[in-house]
C-alpha cells in the first residue's frame, strides 16, 4: 500500500536522537478499511479503495449504504482510491494503519490550503504596493495592468486581486520524524496544507522513494 487517509491533529515539536528540537505536524493515518478491491480485467485499473472516519447511516444514500455492507464495514464519511499491484493481497474489510510507514523516510501530503476568501495584491501575490505618504492615493492597488493599442487586452494568468487559497495542493518530500502504532499517527517535519482537522491523504514520496 502507497498511500492512507488521514487527519491533520496539529503542529508541535519533539526532541531527535541528537537533542535538537525538530518542528512537526501530527497526522492522525487510520485504521483505515478496505472497501473495495479494483481489478484490471474489470474495472480498468488496479486499487483499493480506503474507507476514513464513520458516518452515520441514514445520512448516506441507499447505494452507498449497500456499498459499505457488501464490504462488511461500518458506513464511513471518507473514501478513497490508491493505486496498487496487480498482485497485492488487500482484500474488503481490511484495516490499514499507520504501520505501512515504518520502513518509510519520506512522505508526501496532499491537502486543500485554507480559504482566505477575496483578496488583493499584496496580501495574494505579495506585491509591494504604491507609496505610503506625500499625496499618494495608491497604496494597495496593483497599478497599471492595461495594454497599447495592440493586443488591446489584459493577458490571461495576469496577477490580480481574486480568490485566495482553498485549493488542492501536494507538499513533496516531508521527512517521517516518528511513527506512533499506539496511537495510529505519524510525525513528520514541517507543516501541511490545510487546519486543523482537515482530511488529507499520506502517501510514500515519489520522488525519495
Amino acid at each position: 500500500m502507497q498511500g492512507i487517509i488521514g487527519k491533520k491533529v496539529g503542529m508541535t515539536q519533539v526532541y531527535d536522537q541528537d537533542g535538537q528540537h525538530v518542528p512537526v505536524t501530527v497526522i492522525e493515518v487510520g485504521p483505515c478499511v478496505v472497501l473495495q478491491r479494483k481489478h484490471a480485467d474489470r474495472d480498468g485499473y488496479e486499487a483499493v479503495q480506503l474507507g476514513f472516519i464513520d458516518q452515520k447511516e441514514q445520512r448516506l444514500s441507499k447505494p452507498l449504504q449497500g456499498h459499505f455492507k457488501k464490504a462488511g464495514a461500518a458506513p464511513k464519511r471518507i473514501v478513497r482510491e490508491f493505486r496498487v499491484s496487480a498482485d497485492h493481497a488487500a482484500k474488503p474489510g481490511d484495516t490499514v494503519t499507520s504501520e505501512i510507514f515504518e520502513q518509510t523516510t519520506y512522505v508526501d501530503v496532499l491537502g486543500v490550503t485554507k480559504g482566505r476568501g477575496f483578496q488583493g495584491v499584496v496580501k495574494r501575490h505579495r506585491m509591494g504596493g504604491g507609496p505610503a505618504a506625500h499625496g499618494h492615493t495608491s497604496h494597495r492597488r496593483p497599478g497599471s495592468i492595461g495594454m497599447r493599442t495592440q493586443p488591446g487586452r489584459i493577458f490571461k494568468n495576469k496577477r490580480m486581486p481574486g480568490h485566495m487559497g482553498n485549493v488542492n495542493i501536494t507538499v513533496q518530500n516531508l521527512k517521517v520524524v516518528q511513527v506512533r502504532k499506539e496511537d495510529n499517527a505519524i510525525l513528520v517535519r514541517g507543516a501541511i496544507p490545510g487546519p486543523t482537522g482537515s482530511i488529507v491523504v499520506v502517501r510514500k514520496a515519489i520522488k525519495k522513494g
